[in-house]
């Protein structure tokens, strides 16, 4: 028996993974997070699996059904949204899956900042403007963060930041942004990615907080701020050009075989 850790995607039921989706429809239990899992994402679970939505239950509740399963010789999915490797709240899972000897595997899944760079048609990376990408989130309720990762920390790299769980938090993403970036830094604020609702908006870090009010936006939206978004003045990566070589493509070569 094994629990299978799942990445859904961010939200489109055909963004899953071939191999999740295989394993949701042969797993006789299937455990989602109903509430950012869409429920047609589980359709194809066996007709007489047991499909339990995990939204209103605690850790403790979810392992039982796991140790339920295992006694009884069931695989089960455990099916998380995104990437469960990102704010998916395995670990502790697994964790308990350790002290009980049950095995799991983790497949993972389209994490929600690439599903959103993808609705919107954007490179995170640009030559000369971004080469990096920073996954992060503001302090919450639930986990407040560590003094060397708050966002005055991290906005000194000016890198382009996809910040998670922060929809309510903009006033302080702008104060503690706006030293590094600029007020007019572009800012895309992606709700619901790739979902029927989906809602994109364009603005900057000066008027994020007036747009989010405008449209009322206060939960699942992912905050993506840099100067990549809207460039058009970059520089051609070296990757494609004519002039350069590697070990796959050498100009030189081509230009001496010609001559002869």
């Amino acid at each position: 028996m094994t629990v299978y850790f799942i990445g859904a995607g961010p939200g489109a039921a055909d963004l899953i993974t071939v191999r999740g989706q295989k394993l949701i429809e042969r797993c006789p239990v299937c455990l989602f997070a109903g509430s950012l899992v869409p429920a047609e994402l589980v359709a194809s679970a066996p007709k007489d699996a047991l499909v339990r939505d995990t939204a209103s239950m605690h850790l403790d509740e979810i392992v039982a059904e796991m140790a339920k399963a295992n006694a009884a010789g069931q695989d089960v999915a455990r099916v998380h949204s995104g990437d469960p490797s990102i704010y998916g709240a395995i670990a502790e899972q697994m964790r308990r899956l350790d002290a009980l000897d049950i095995s799991y595997e983790v497949v993972p899944g389209v994490p929600a900042f690439a599903g959103a760079a993808a609705r919107i048609a954007a490179e995170l990376t640009l030559p000369e403007i971004s080469q990096t990408i920073i996954l992060t989130r503001t302090s919450g309720k639930a986990t407040p963060m560590p003094e060397s990762e708050r966002l005055e920390v991290l906005g000194q790299s000016k890198a382009t930041l996809c910040i998670h769980l922060s929809i309510r938090n903009l006033a302080y993403v702008e104060e503690a942004l706006t030293p590094h970036y600029g007020a007019d830094c572009p800012v895309v604020i992606v709700y619901r990615a790739t979902w029927p609702d989906e809602e994109v908006i364009h603005t900057t870090i000066a008027e994020m907080r007036a747009r989010v009010r405008e449209e009322k936006i206060t939960r699942t939206a992912l905050v993506l701020v840099g100067h990549v978004f809207g460039a058009r003045h970059f520089r051609d990566s070296r990757l494609y050009d004519e002039a350069y070589a590697h070990v796959l493509r050498n100009p030189g070569k081509k230009r001496l075989r010609a001559a002869e």
